[in-house]
């Protein structure tokens, strides 16, 4: 690759990074595809850069025109891009979902190479990828959850009957997923207790530390997105509602479901009280500030029969035009260009190094 030198201050040179070996890299292909084409090439020099299933960094052209109803992929014959010339750019836009992306590896490569870079810093992105430590920061902020078990690497073998008490003690029905997958990508839930083995050891094929949550009873999901003000300060878009279509063959909100068949609605603004939805947007906030969290992140709820609890936060959410982040900013004033423009510019005001 031929390396042109740093962009100008009124054109800076933008890497826009995606694919990724994570089960995430066909959404974040499509995610990339969308941004790059709403970002100004008047006022941004970008190059996409793919990464590929297998780790290879490639100059891709993140053009998929004819997809018939499924997910783009990264070809790993393109030409090579090389780690070295990431000191060209003026700012990286990680479009990474999952592992190897969106939970700190990369952006401690860039933190080495002394490259700025869209969203959260190396330990926001870690904690807020690894369920057991969120609900840690969640539980210390005083934000309400549901019960849960984690099981660490092994203890299914080691120390199963311990682990399966501990399990049983929430009750019936629980959802098992990987401690660190995205996108529900793993996730069962247990009706029975003879199905919690296979959900346990199927979650592990994803990442050997294995979470198990209690089922919320009457639940509804509903999500609100965060970005940093330039000055710094968090701030909460309106409320937004998933809702999967009652005849749709899923048990819960899954990875087909958000993004295969079309059985699932973004509902925004969701149909809550005015209380409500300041109290989502106030955990939004806290949720977002306990991580430490940078430039953006979806933070996702359950409304339950007893009460409102929180459940994960998404440091790289979905970005595509149609999904739920852009869509939240999108009915709360920013539409999704100047949403684009908007990160980009608070990652270029970011110093390198310690802050």
């Amino acid at each position: 690759m031929d390396v042109s030198p740093l962009g100008t201050p009124d054109r800076p040179r933008v890497a826009v990074l995606f694919g990724g070996r994570s089960s995430e890299h066909g959404v974040s292909c499509l995610t990339a595809r969308e941004v790059i084409a709403v970002i100004d090439p008047e006022r941004y020099d970008v190059v996409p850069v793919g990464i590929t299933r297998s780790g290879d960094w490639v100059l891709e052209t993140a053009r998929w025109d004819d997809l018939q109803g499924g997910l783009p992929e990264v070809r790993g014959d393109l030409p090579a891009f090389s780690w070295d010339d990431v000191a060209s750019f003026d700012v990286v836009l990680p479009l990474l979902h999952g592992p190897w992306g969106e939970d700190g590896t990369v952006q401690g490569l860039f933190e080495m190479a002394g490259v700025r870079y869209v969203g959260s810093g190396v330990l926001a992105s870690s904690v807020a990828m690894d369920k057991p430590f969120t609900k840690t920061v969640f539980s210390a902020a005083g934000l309400p959850q549901l019960p849960y078990v984690t099981i660490a690497p092994g203890a299914w073998k080691t120390d199963r009957e311990r682990v399966e008490a501990r399990v049983h003690a929430l009750g019936l029905p629980v959802f098992v997923k990987p401690a660190r997958a995205g996108s529900s990508s793993g996730v069962q839930q247990v009706s029975s207790w003879d199905e919690l083995e296979p959900a346990v050891l199927a979650a592990a094929e994803l990442d050997p530390k294995v979470v198990v949550e209690a089922a919320a009873r009457g639940r509804r999901e509903l999500e609100v997105g965060v970005i940093q003000q330039p000055d710094g300060t968090a701030v909460a878009s309106v409320v937004g509602e998933i809702v999967v279509a009652e005849d749709a063959s899923h048990e819960f909100y899954d990875f087909d479901a958000k993004y295969l068949d079309g059985t699932s609605t973004n509902v925004v603004p969701a149909d809550v009280p005015e209380t409500l939805s300041e109290r989502i947007r106030t955990y939004g906030v806290q949720a977002f500030e306990a991580l430490g969290c940078e430039g953006l992140a979806r933070v996702d709820f359950f409304l339950t029969d007893d009460g409102l609890v929180i459940n994960e936060i998404n440091t790289m959410p979905g970005f595509t035009p149609f999904s739920m982040f852009p869509g939240l900013w999108a009915a709360s004033g920013v539409p999704y260009a100047d949403l684009v423009d908007r990160l980009l510019q608070l990652a270029l005001a970011r110093p390198t190094g310690l802050r």
